[in-house]
């Protein structure tokens, strides 16, 4: 158990290495499912087109929204864009620092996905084959235009009768899969050269506020979680507290069955100094919501400046009774 906590307690604390392992098995998940995919093209003028395209752009949607959903930064991102200003106030560097990490790590799977189907090249196939022109192909001359439009829709299907030896459909399926595939390999290099120049261009522009900008977010995101984790420790004290009262008025019956209560002052002290003074339901629905609307500033001088003055203040007492 100790081991599994501290393995948590890493992934907790290294929230940006989660989100990377989390888009690498996105996109691994993303490769595996369109290998085991089961393609077959329905080989019909009306429906050729959107199976095609359904297949190559549906589940690319469906991984990106994964990829939202599974990154916490995209919560935090929200709550940061939609929170009252309050006391302290909203930097919008800060937001387009999460919004842009965000998009950066939900779309490398559906990327993934798009580039893999176009260097298949089935469903470029699947989709385009029944808008090809037949003039540019040998075999389609002595044919009517609505057998044309039939013929060409099975040219995915190779099993097909009409076509299985046919040289024209052997003619249009590779034209259609070298364009897809040059798709594929022209968006590989795009984005192979736009992740290089943004990598090496990148200490040309302003570094500090970057750094002010990647600081803030991180500080966010920490926050949230030393938030939440105080809450959570707030609640298992009150909880423990309420549960003491009730037994506590239930004295007669837990002795009839031999219970025994924790004596006055027991586990008092450390308790007492979590709860921090906040002993009922209205204070903490008020303490929530004054946290949602009125977040203390980014300043700790001021309690430094308290700390300090009580520490001056309690000299003179120690001196005194020394004399």
């Amino acid at each position: 158990m100790d081991r599994f906590r501290m393995i948590f307690q890493y992934f907790q604390s290294n929230s940006e290495s989660v989100m990377n392992g989390i888009c690498g098995l996105l996109a691994l998940a993303s490769v595996k499912m369109y290998t085991s995919l089961d393609f077959s093209c329905p080989c019909l003028p009306q429906y050729n087109m959107a199976y095609g395209l359904g297949i190559m752009f549906v589940p690319p949607i469906i991984l990106f929204l994964c990829g939202l959903i599974l990154n916490r930064q995209s919560l935090v991102m929200l709550e940061e864009w939609r929170r009252p200003a309050g006391r302290r106030k909203k930097d919008p560097a800060v937001i387009r620092y999460l919004c842009s990490s965000i998009m950066q790590r939900a779309m490398v799977a559906p990327v993934v996905w798009i580039v893999v189907t176009l260097l298949d090249g089935k469903c470029l196939i699947c989709a385009f084959s029944g808008s090809m022109d037949p003039q540019k192909f040998v075999g389609f001359a002595n044919v009517s235009a609505e057998q044309v439009q039939q013929l060409l829709a099975k040219v995915p299907c190779k099993d097909d009768e009409l076509l299985r030896n046919s040289t024209s459909r052997k003619a249009v399926s590779r034209y259609l899969r070298c364009c897809s595939q040059a798709l594929g390999w022209s968006i590989l290099l795009i984005l192979i050269i736009a992740a290089f120049l943004a990598r090496w261009l990148r200490p040309c522009f302003n570094q500090a506020t970057l750094l002010q900008a990647r600081h803030w977010s991180n500080y966010i995101d920490i926050e949230q979680k030393i938030f939440e984790e105080t809450c959570c420790e707030h609640s298992r004290l009150f909880a423990h507290k309420c549960i003491l009262l009730f037994f506590e008025s239930m004295q007669q019956e837990i002795k009839l069955h031999n219970f025994s209560l924790p004596r006055e002052g027991e586990g008092a002290e450390g308790g007492e100094g979590l709860l921090q003074g906040i002993t009922d339901q209205d204070q903490v629905n008020k303490l929530l919501k004054t946290w949602y609307y009125e977040k203390p500033p980014l300043d700790v001088s001021q309690a430094l400046v308290l700390s300090h003055g009580k520490d001056t203040l309690a000299l003179p007492e120690k001196s005194e009774h020394r004399l």
